[in-house]
């Protein structure tokens, strides 16, 4: 009779299936050493320029048709840190077998004018 002990997740928090070792990358929040397939990453893309600055410099622009170019940032944060800042979310034991993403709601922006092309 050779009892086991208990496992948590069927991964054990990392995405590593055989590798052995992975390289570490620092987190964006705390600079924390973390294994680049345990680290919870996010890809944010955001305006260079805030929402209330777009409008004055739109209208101070020679160009009629200038798009302001986007922020991309790839985020990697350790897992305290990402429960911590609500990136993550703490699940109960039978939420953590769910093993498929959460819906995504993305619905179409005011003054999008890709959306409004489609109707």
């Amino acid at each position: 009779l050779v009892k086991t002990m208990t496992k948590k997740r069927r991964n054990g928090g990392r995405n590593k299936h055989g590798r052995g070792h992975t390289a570490i990358i620092r987190c964006s929040n705390c600079a924390r050493c973390v294994p680049k397939d345990k680290a919870v990453k996010r890809f944010q893309v955001r305006n260079m320029v805030e929402a209330g600055c777009q409008r004055d410099m739109r209208d101070a622009s020679v160009f009629d048709s200038y798009t302001l170019p986007k922020l991309y940032m790839k985020l990697q944060y350790c897992v305290s840190c990402a429960i911590h800042s609500r990136v993550v979310r703490v699940r109960s034991r039978t939420a953590r077998k769910i093993r498929d993403p959460p819906p995504r709601f993305r619905g179409p922006r005011p003054g999008d004018k890709a959306a409004a092309a489609k109707k």
